[in-house]
């Protein structure tokens, strides 16, 4: 049950970007947590394009674009590598939809928050990481 928030500013990305980063970022999480390719998994992965104002993120030095991805997971779902693969994959993904190069990779900033176990809830009830690695493993229909 992923979730993920991409924070640009308007005008940023192209028009092909715009139409594909949500999904993009979202398959890409789902990948480095090792969640199978289900309609249920990729129903739970939800994405956010949030789009700031002109004027609303600027930097001391400039105010060329910054983009920010904000990912949360349940904790324990991300090894140490999985969140390095993800973070550089992330970056990939923003830099491509905004038609910006390698060179411009700092200006992505990836945000890994972990969600405690037993302070996830869905559906009205709380969600466990081990009620999601159940799902991961159960035979699909």
């Amino acid at each position: 049950m992923p979730m993920i928030k991409l924070t640009v500013p308007a005008g940023s990305l192209t028009e092909k970007g715009r139409d594909g980063v949500q999904r993009d970022l979202a398959a890409a999480l789902l990948r480095w947590e090792g969640a199978p390719d289900t309609e249920f998994f990729r129903s739970v992965a939800w994405s956010y394009l949030i789009e700031l104002p002109p004027g609303a993120q600027t930097t001391a030095e400039d105010e060329a674009p910054r983009f920010l991805v904000e990912v949360t997971v349940p904790e324990g779902a991300l090894s140490e590598r999985r969140k390095a693969g993800l973070v550089e994959e992330a970056t990939q993904i923003v830099l491509a939809a905004a038609d910006l190069t390698s060179a411009d990779a700092l200006r992505v900033w990836v945000l890994i928050q972990e969600q405690p176990d037993g302070t996830w809830g869905a559906g009205g009830s709380i969600i466990r990481l081990a009620d999601l690695k159940a799902l991961a493993q159960a035979p699909t229909p």
